[in-house]
């Protein structure tokens, strides 16, 4: 504990502790000092109290001691230790984002570990916990449209949503245009000056009740930049589909619909990407977190607490209980 506790204390005035070489002095001069008392009581008469005299001889060290304790524990008050708390305050301008994420059930396809949905979730969260200023929002989509979570700044809440989003959830299908329409509803009356959605798929639109590109025409009217991802091999990939006789792998060929997802992104001014493994989305993901930088000013905050006190207190004790020594048990009497 006591090591612990040293290692988060800092000294302000270090030089007091040269002071410490007047330890060994005043352990010479008492040496040099009760050398010659010896000496003295030596060729003296003999004391019909020498019994006394000799218990009185077993406490002076003790004296001598308490005042060497006094002067370390001074010594250290001088230098004064302290603990240091840092903060760092954190200001800027956000952007608000909206990650609008394909749930349909071709998203368990398995070329990607451990699937679609799972790497798509991951690579999610580490971008949210890279966007510490912005207000970021969560919709899922697949024959239909939902919001999981609203703009917000709350990275707990946010994570903890996306974590929970499984295949299933809606009705089975690709609504690209619903799910982006619901994500540009999201942003439509955001303050932010800068309004984002990502949007991750893994096919073609074939349901819902918005087309994609009224969708995209809302988006540009409201001034939203769309990042569309394509997400899935190429030509076929393994997955999973509940039989009779249970769940078998099947392999089902790719179909992503690239010409209308760069359409989307080059007409609202993003981008389009095309993710074919895990590491590929990830470095999507960063890059789009380096094109879309927030205005971010960090200030340090650094405080001080005084930690001399104890050591000042512990050194007027040590000096109290050599003075009642002396004064009571050591005091000679004329």
């Amino acid at each position: 504990m006591l090591y612990d506790w040293y290692q988060h204390i800092y000294f302000s005035q270090p030089a007091f502790f040269g002071l410490f070489l007047l330890v060994p002095l005043l352990i010479w001069w008492e040496a040099m000092r009760t050398g010659r008392n010896q000496a003295t009581v030596v060729v003296s008469s003999v004391r019909p109290f020498g019994g006394t005299r000799s218990w009185k001889n077993f406490l002076r060290p003790v004296a001598f001691t308490l005042r060497l304790l006094a002067l370390s524990c001074l010594i250290i008050a001088l230098a004064r230790p302290q603990t240091r708390n840092d903060e760092q305050l954190v200001n800027g301008e956000g952007i608000d984002i909206v990650l609008c994420l394909d749930i349909s059930g071709s998203m368990l396809a398995q070329d990607f570990q451990p699937n679609r949905m799972e790497a798509a979730k991951n690579v999610a969260s580490e971008f949210i916990d890279n966007r510490p200023t912005d207000r970021i929002g969560l919709v899922i989509f697949s024959g239909e449209s939902f919001t999981m979570c609203p703009l917000t700044t709350d990275r707990n809440v946010l994570k903890s949503q996306l974590y929970s989003v499984q295949s299933g959830l809606l009705e089975d299908g690709t609504a690209i245009g619903s799910g982006l329409a619901t994500g540009v509803d999201r942003l439509r009356n955001s303050p932010s000056k800068s309004k984002v959605i990502i949007l991750l798929t893994d096919g073609e639109n074939n349901g819902g009740l918005i087309d994609p590109n009224t969708a995209k025409e809302i988006a540009k009217s409201v001034g939203v930049r769309v990042y569309t991802v394509g997400m899935g091999t190429e030509g076929f990939a393994p997955v999973p589909v509940q039989t009779a006789a249970g769940v078998v792998m099947q392999r089902e060929k790719v179909n992503i619909d690239e010409k209308l997802l760069k359409q989307i992104a080059a007409e609202t001014g993003g981008q389009y990407y095309r993710a074919k493994d895990n590491e590929s989305l990830k470095n999507i993901y960063q890059e789009i977190d380096r094109l879309e930088k927030s205005k971010i000013e960090v200030s340090s905050i650094r405080r001080y607490t005084e930690e001399f006190f104890p050591f000042a207190l512990a050194a007027g004790i040590l000096l109290l209980l050599e003075l009642l020594l002396r004064w009571t048990v050591l005091r000679k009497f004329p």
